[in-house]
């Protein structure tokens, strides 16, 4: 059927033009004012028309990107709980939020403060599930202290907005590093 393949056809193109976009915001650092929408169109081989028969603006474009790294991020719990124990997933799981925090603001930066609000609305229960969901499994085993919750950690990474791009290769990892620490049972 025609119509089928054509629609196969759209959500592999949706697809790599969120790709591109997000090896864009790689480069750049999270810059979303960098973001050049003919770049990400020629990386994917499609015509401009596409790609804003897609994204009708830069900011859609980048909602699309934070959905998709957020999706990632949710569901790369599983596997890492059942390859590591819960710490271990927890740590990783955490340099995957770092790497998600440096995109997010720069997206963040460049979508508009209501359209933001309605984005962060409807999908930070997902985050704070899958923390939820690693920090149980570590309370389980003894790895993690049973008074800590999801909202307190959140709040700890909270810290990372603050720090200026420039340190964020250095000072982010010990920051990381503290919170996991202070994840620890005394």
């Amino acid at each position: 059927m025609p119509g089928r393949e054509r629609r196969s056809d759209a959500v592999a193109n949706r697809d790599r033009i969120v790709e591109a976009a997000r090896a864009e915001l790689s480069e750049s650092n999270g810059a979303a004012a960098d973001l050049k929408l003919h770049r990400v169109a020629k990386a994917t081989g499609v015509g401009q028309g596409t790609l804003y028969r897609h994204f009708p603006t830069r900011e859609h474009l980048l909602a699309e990107v934070y959905r998709y790294e957020l999706t990632q991020l949710v569901d790369a719990v599983a596997p890492l709980l059942a390859g590591h124990p819960p710490l271990e997933a927890l740590i990783a799981w955490l340099d995957r939020l770092v790497e998600y925090a440096r995109v997010k603001r720069g997206v963040m930066a460049a979508i508009e403060a209501s359209a933001w609000q309605d984005l962060y609305a409807g999908q930070h229960h997902r985050l704070d599930e899958a923390l939820e969901t690693l920090l149980q499994r570590g309370k389980a085993v003894g790895q993690v202290r049973d008074e800590v919750d999801a909202a307190d950690v959140i709040l700890l990474l909270g810290a990372l907005s603050r720090v200026p791009e420039a340190e964020w290769d250095t000072r982010v990892p010990k920051i990381v590093a503290v919170i996991v620490d202070g994840l620890r049972p005394r």
